[in-house]
């Protein structure tokens, strides 16, 4: 249930209205002040509530039920954008956050010229892959904390803040100095890994399961933001549909929908989508045309001998000829690159 508060309604008469709310029991009021509207937010079970008696109240201006099962994750309980902080970089806002690099951690020298590329081309954030989730036992896992180490070797030569995916709340000690959490597709629905991550205080992008409705997206983000972080960044990576041609789907109509529906940031990851490098700059430049607030591209600096999705993997020529190409589009969007 949501309460929408009047206009300069007297903070005392507020605190009043909230404390007969919660005195019914099993009820949290979470009240939002935002820059045109306030509301107060009810979480819990709000059946006994009679919306007569709240409405009657000479602070509030209109009482809504609301259907969605997720409640901290609705834009009708935080009418502005969230713009997720991650050192010099916003996600979310009027900028296009572009992050970038190579699929997983290969070597320090790999690491490090990719991260150097992809810095010199405009990206602001470095991500690589230190644990990797395989079909396959026998295909490359990852470096694991060596590939971490390695991470951070590059973010101390570029300053470039890094996103690195975990796979287990086993690991969640070596990712003390990783700047964002990744939750890959696969983990998404992994609710103790996600209740755990609701404790730290680091921001978390989290991945659309390949088979998963954007209700279940949500109700995803809404573990991680009810164990009490608020610094959810939502990816598009496409899902599985009946197509062959490409890898993935990408259902660049998520992003719309997922602006309707939520305030988080959304970013788009068109190399996973398709599967398919040279797809990567035109589901890019369809990504910014619908609004998306980043990208997600990997780059190898040699992609017929990278160890994980070479076929995917854009070398850093063509990542600097697309954030060039990205520009004017992002310009005309209203965003800045």
């Amino acid at each position: 249930m949501i309460i929408i508060l009047k206009n300069n309604a007297p903070k005392q008469e507020i605190e009043k209205l909230i404390e007969g709310i919660e005195a019914l029991g099993n009820i949290t009021a979470n009240t939002i002040i935002g820059e045109h509207s306030s509301i107060i937010g009810l979480v819990g079970d709000t059946s006994r509530i009679n919306e007569d008696d709240i409405a009657a109240s000479d602070v509030v201006e209109a009482v809504k039920r609301v259907q969605e099962p997720y409640k901290m994750a609705n834009r009708k309980f935080h009418p502005d954008d969230t713009v997720v902080q991650v050192g010099d970089t916003s996600i979310g806002g009027t900028g296009l956050t572009m992050i970038a690099g190579p699929c997983s951690v290969e070597s320090e020298e790999q690491i490090v010229a990719v991260a150097e590329a992809v810095k010199k081309s405009g990206a602001t954030m470095l991500r690589g892959g230190a644990f990797k989730p395989r079909t396959s036992p026998y295909s490359f896992q990852g470096l694991h904390d060596t590939g971490i180490q390695l991470l951070l070797e590059a973010k101390k030569i570029t300053g470039l803040p890094i996103v690195t995916e975990i796979m287990s709340i086993a690991h969640i000690d070596l990712f003390a100095d990783v700047d964002v959490i990744q939750v890959g597709a696969r983990n998404m629905q992994n609710f103790e890994l996600l209740k755990e991550l609701g404790h730290c205080d680091k921001p978390i992008l989290l991945k659309r399961g390949l088979a998963n409705t954007l209700e279940e997206l949500l109700m995803s983000a809404e573990y991680i933001m009810a164990g009490g972080n608020q610094n959810v960044i939502l990816c598009e990576r496409g899902i599985r549909t009946f197509e062959t041609a490409t890898r993935n789907t990408l259902d660049l109509s998520a992003v719309p929908m997922l602006k309707r529906l939520t305030h988080l940031p959304i970013i788009i990851d068109p190399s996973h989508a398709c599967g398919i490098a040279w797809m990567v700059e035109p589901m890019a430049r369809g990504a910014v045309a619908v609004g998306a607030d980043g990208l997600i591209i990997e780059v190898h600096n040699n992609p017929q001998k990278a160890l994980c999705d070479g076929k995917q993997s854009i070398t850093p020529a063509a990542f600097d000829s697309l954030m060039q190409n990205l520009r004017p589009m992002a310009q005309l969007m209203g965003r800045t690159l």
